[in-house]
């Protein structure tokens, strides 16, 4: 995933002083951040229909919201997937149950034409998959989310949750280490 430039949406403060976001930039933002943010909130939710909405959501919010945006406190896409992490925890509050992130909506775009036998072998490795993250907490399958859905530095993800860049990556090396052990011993194979 190529660095966004940032910087235009980090200068533009005289529009927002009124606060009027102009269509030109929101369009920019929208074109830049969508798919990963929409990914993200995939990952957390496991429900498709639910994440557009849920997407549409935190662009509203950056729309309403914008003026509140300050670089000196972190980067726009931090402030960004703050947003779009609020969002989520929203939508679990009001669900009154617990999630797990699912995998399928973003391989389904993915794989275009897929064969039945890809279909019966995807699924499989879904479901080892979905057990084995129902073994991580939260904070790890969030932490995964943001890194490889969201696609941002563990850097980001620190400054997101207000914690070390060495924790994430340690937090991310130890999941990953616990998810490899768990399909492992479930009998998963790599091909």
């Amino acid at each position: 995933m190529a660095p966004a430039n940032t910087a235009v949406y980090q200068n533009q403060k005289s529009h927002t002083q009124a606060g009027l976001m102009p269509t030109e930039q929101f369009a920019q933002i929208y074109d830049l951040y969508y798919r990963r943010v929409y990914k993200y909130i995939c990952y957390r939710i496991n429900n498709h229909y639910a994440a557009e909405d849920i997407c549409s959501h935190v662009f509203e919010v950056v729309i309403s919201k914008y003026d509140s945006f300050s670089s000196e406190k972190s980067k726009f896409e931090v402030w960004l997937f703050a947003i779009a992490r609020n969002a989520v925890t929203d939508y679990f509050r009001s669900q009154k149950k617990r999630a797990f992130f699912s995998l399928d909506s973003i391989l389904d775009r993915v794989v275009y034409k897929s064969s039945p036998e890809e279909i019966v072998i995807r699924d499989d490795n879904n479901r080892a998959l979905f057990t084995a993250l129902a073994k991580l907490s939260d904070k790890e399958r969030h932490i995964i989310a943001m890194k490889y859905a969201a696609g941002l530095k563990n850097s980001e993800i620190a400054d997101l949750l207000g914690v070390s860049d060495s924790n994430i990556g340690v937090v991310l090396y130890r999941s990953l280490k616990k998810l490899h052990k768990v399909l492992h011993i479930g009998g998963f194979t790599y091909d």
